[in-house]
């Protein structure tokens, strides 16, 4: 099938590497000149595992194609798949930002012939499709077009994986046309017996805000149950790991930390409240789950001063990762956004080291240092922050760390270490929801 997708961003550029990968023909289309170059040339903008092999052997064998100019394309494509950004408005505070997704719309408009699926792959407030389509016929009132919502299910760091072997596929449209072209389109992965949830668009629309909430949910919830579990003596690991065992609650999401970030559970969860809001719902659980989540991003940082013995003025603190997670650069709504400069106010001098992420965080983190390794990193330094839990910080050489460092301090807020083993090494070691920082070393 011939296929356009608009957004070469991260969702755009994935959905349409893995669909070219399944034999489809596929053009990309993105508003900036410099990006299409690069990704003529091969290059990949964003790390993804897997993902620049994938784009330069469909560019090769001539079933991708990047352009900026929409007109070329969708004349002969039998589906048209949305993927720019919905970002947070309104500095964080309010809800989606719809402008990328009606410019694209009233911008492919002019070139559709024959009959079209317009496919919403962004994450949309519920009911936008119903715009989309009325945009459409204002537009182009002879058009042969369906709207369906289809929204993507991608972890970032394995989204090759999510896409070839979903959970699930949710198609949200009532036109048994458009249910057909999508059905071909997903063919490849019958073998995979990959389900195909069908619904309404609306009930689509709002799956994905659903899920991403009630995940958002199980990570704000074990990450009170560490406080908890600080405040009584208790393992948070083995509370999730207890809590997993039920077959109803399952072990994924239960692992504590300095909070969620990412493209989609800050902004996803600030929507749906403010969706709800329109609509005259209050929608308490996802309101306290957001203002949990912001509260415990911006109080890491006085775990690390704790540590320190109540002041970090003049000290050294080595921060390894900075991603919102491993595998991936992303720095949206990364912990250590809120992390490197509440250190800095506190007077700290902060180096970091992240395997990907660094380039993207030199410009949101003005005065950071950054370290060619993590032992670099580690060097001279009063504190080792563990932030993010990239692979190639779990078998780091404690000892050599330790002779690095001016004071054997870690502070650990991805649980990577086992207590037991870095206090055997030497270290003061602090971590999250589990039992022990020995206070009176720590004041030493």
């Amino acid at each position: 099938m011939h296929l356009t997708i608009i957004g070469a961003g991260y969702v755009g550029l994935v959905t349409g590497a893995c669909l070219a990968d399944f034999g489809h023909t596929v053009t990309c289309i993105d508003t900036d000149s410099a990006k299409v170059a690069r990704l003529r040339q091969g290059q990949i903008p964003i790390f993804e595992p897997g993902l620049d092999t994938m784009v330069k052997r469909n560019l090769s064998q001539g079933r991708l194609r990047f352009d900026t100019d929409a007109s070329a394309s969708v004349p002969d494509a039998d589906a048209v798949f949305i993927a720019v950004g919905t970002p947070t408005k309104d500095g964080g505070a309010g809800g989606a930002d719809l402008s990328y997704v009606r410019a694209a719309i009233r911008g492919l408009a002019p070139a559709l012939r024959g009959y079209t699926v317009i496919v919403t792959k962004s994450t949309v407030p519920v009911g936008l499709g119903d715009e989309i389509e009325a945009i459409i016929r204002a537009e182009r009132p002879d058009a042969d077009v369906s709207v369906a919502s289809n929204p993507e299910f991608l972890r970032e760091g394995a989204a090759i994986t999510d896409f070839k072997h979903p959970n699930r596929i949710v198609v949200g449209t009532n036109d048994e046309r458009a249910r057909a072209v999508l059905a071909e389109i997903y063919r490849p992965l019958f073998i995979n017996e990959a389900p195909i949830l069908y619904t309404d668009r609306r009930t689509s629309e709002l799956i994905k805000y659903a899920s991403n909430a009630y995940l958002a949910t199980k990570i704000t919830f074990i990450n009170e149950m560490a406080d908890l579990c600080e405040a009584v003596g208790a393992d948070v690991q083995e509370v999730a790991r207890g809590m997993g065992l039920d077959n109803r609650i399952g072990a994924k999401f239960l692992h504590a930390g300095p909070g969620y970030g990412g493209s989609c559970f800050p902004k996803d969860t600030i929507a749906l409240v403010k969706t709800a809001e329109e609509h005259g719902v209050t929608l308490s659980i996802v309101a306290a789950v957001v203002d949990a989540n912001r509260r415990r991003k911006e109080s890491m940082a006085g775990r690390v001063v704790e540590v320190l013995g109540g002041s970090a003025a003049g000290m050294t603190v080595a921060v390894l990762g900075l991603t919102f997670k491993p595998n991936t650069d992303d720095m949206r709504d990364a912990p250590s956004l809120d992390l490197v400069p509440r250190l800095q106010a506190a007077g700290a001098r902060v180096r970091a080291f992240d395997p990907e992420g660094m380039a993207a965080a030199a410009a949101l983190l003005p005065g950071l240092e950054m370290a060619d390794d993590p032992y670099a990193c580690a060097a001279g330094a009063d504190a080792l922050v563990f932030v993010t839990e990239w692979e190639a910080f779990r078998a780091l050489d404690l000892g050599r760390l330790r002779e690095g460092m001016r004071q054997p301090m870690i502070v650990d807020l991805r649980n990577i270490y086992r207590p037991d083993e870095v206090r055997a090494a030497g270290f003061i070691y602090r971590s999250i929801g589990r039992p022990g920082l020995d206070r009176g070393a720590a004041a030493g």
